[in-house]
């Protein structure tokens, strides 16, 4: 490789990393294949056995978001449904690691089909079960990637993230990946910087001659390939930039949000788990502006008490302040037996409160729940891909039933404010149709995705899908506007709200309630005070 050459991604942890690249991809270990049927049976047995016990040792030293990866992998390698298929074309005559590698290929492959940014990213987590599985069937001795590497691939494992010691720097480059996923979450919690969408063309594989380090610039989605003097001196002076700029932004942290001419903005965080709360200091911020459900419902449907403790738990945590829980967002090609359903069209499908509302008996197993929970803490329940009044009318009667059956059978609850995302466009162009709602979070993903056109997670169509563009600020200006008028609290709940190049255009739209990441508070606190509005 002659010359610099430059690759652009996304960004899905921001932060600097200069340092050699490590191949994920690099071709696994010969299988050698047993005499009988029954020997290749007994060998995937015990290579689950043993990548199970991997796991076990890796929780012994993980962190809470961490052991709760590593559980649900334990978890899936317990379930016998996973292993069937393997198991029945080993009976057929084929040899276990292909056995395996196809059956979880096609579970994979049910994931990655999802319109969901949570189910597609779930998908990484079965490709790292069927590795560790291949890697014990195989014993692959892994090479390890030397300290400060940059590890670049089609995609990283869970496993092999929390197998890294990035106490020496590094960072993750991905052909493919999601901000959404496992790796993503534990890489902006623990500051690793890490680049997605960097596209199947342009790094391929390893290149035979890289002229110095790779030069990984996760604030902007970038990676350069053997850059000049010049292209080092500059990246370093940007990462020094951005070092300083992330000890400043950690001063703001215990303080509440504020501009810099005194107006008051309130900053939320973003869940997707209860045990996100877990490593955040509740003085740090102003409440749960988004709880997903959607990680209750996996392979099954939860019932009623376990939804109600998962609710509880964050309630409870919260004290007086607010916790915004989102009804389950599901739907597309991501099956949940006797929820979901196929699609030819799943991003304009049956998904969010249209599957809730075709799906009852499912619904209201949350709404109780969620009734139920009231009563811990100050709870906020919001509806997602409203497009129509009717849906919010529907949904808001099958609250009221649920509370008057509860009430009759003497179970505590209360009922909690009802609100809307505002993420489908015609919710945003005419808000005023749903001025009975109770509040309005806005859905910036969705709502800009949908405004331009544009999939957020597709590297290729990236540089439009922006919260910026003047036709999405309009809209999230026209919303802001009429809930001042009416007296409807506004929030914004989307990524938008964590981005501090975003901030600015947000609170000069009128918006004054953010809902953000939780490793993204100081950084958005500290983008709040530089902006005079």
């Amino acid at each position: 490789m002659s010359g610099p050459h430059r690759l652009q991604g996304i960004s899905a942890s921001a932060g600097y990393a200069e340092g050699p690249l490590f191949d994920l991809d690099r071709t696994a270990a010969h299988y050698t294949v047993r005499a009988t049927a029954a020997d290749e049976k007994a060998a995937l047995e015990a290579a689950i056995d043993a990548a199970t016990a991997r796991l076990a040792a890796l929780i012994e030293t993980a962190d809470s978001a961490a052991a709760d990866i590593l559980e649900f992998q334990i978890a899936m390698l317990g379930d016998d449904a996973l292993g069937r298929p393997a198991f029945a074309a080993i009976h057929a005559g084929q040899p276990a690691d292909r056995a395996w590698r196809q059956a979880l290929d096609a579970e994979i492959a049910g994931y990655d089909a999802s319109d969901q940014d949570y189910f597609r990213a779930r998908a990484a987590d079965i490709r790292d079960i069927r590795d560790q599985v291949l890697r014990a069937l195989t014993e692959d001795g892994d090479v390890q990637a030397p300290a400060g590497a940059i590890l670049y691939g089609e995609d990283i494992a869970p496993t092999r993230f929390l197998e890294t010691d990035w106490s020496c720097g590094g960072g993750i480059a991905l052909k493919a990946g999601s901000t959404a996923s496992h790796v993503a979450m534990l890489a902006r919690s623990r500051g690793v910087p890490m680049v997605v969408g960097l596209g199947v063309v342009g790094l391929g594989g390893p290149p035979a001659k890289l002229a110095g380090p790779a030069l990984l610039d996760a604030e902007h989605g970038g990676i350069v390939l053997s850059p000049s003097r010049a292209e080092i001196d500059a990246f370093r002076r940007s990462s020094s930039s951005f070092s300083a700029r992330r000890d400043l932004a950690g001063t703001f942290l215990a303080r509440p949000a504020m501009t810099k001419t005194g107006t008051a903005v309130r900053v939320q965080v973003n869940i997707a788990d209860p045990s996100d709360v877990d490593g955040i200091d509740i003085a740090t911020c102003d409440g749960v502006g988004l709880m997903r459900t959607e990680f209750l419902f996996g392979k099954a449907l939860p019932d009623e008490e376990t939804q109600y403790r998962a609710y509880r738990k964050v309630l409870e945590w919260a004290g007086e302040k607010p916790v915004t829980i989102r009804t389950v967002d599901a739907g597309g090609d991501k099956p949940v037996p006797g929820f979901t359903v196929k699609e030819g069209n799943p991003f304009l499908g049956l998904r969010g409160i249209r599957l809730s509302l075709a799906r009852p008996q499912v619904f209201r197993v949350q709404i109780r729940a969620l009734l139920r929970a009231a009563v811990h803490g100050s709870l906020k329940v919001m509806f997602p891909m409203i497009a129509v009044v009717e849906e919010y009318r529907q949904a808001v009667a099958m609250f009221a039933e649920e509370q008057a059956m509860l009430a009759a059978r003497g179970i505590a609850h209360e009922m909690p404010p009802l609100g809307i995302m505002v993420e489908v466009p015609s919710v945003a162009i005419v808000p005023e149709a749903f001025a009975e709602a109770a509040f309005f979070s806005i859905g910036s993903n969705d709502l800009t995705q949908y405004v331009m056109a544009a999939a957020r997670d597709n590297a290729a169509v990236a540089h439009l899908n922006s919260v910026r563009h003047p036709a999405v600020l309009r809209l999230v200006a026209a919303v802001t506007a009429f809930g001042e008028r009416e007296g409807i609290p506004v929030s914004l709940c989307g990524d938008a709200g964590g981005d501090p190049a975003s901030i600015r255009s947000l609170l000069e739209a009128g918006l004054r309630d953010l809902s953000v990441a939780p490793a993204q508070l100081a950084m958005a606190k500290a983008a709040v005070a530089d902006v005079s509005v």
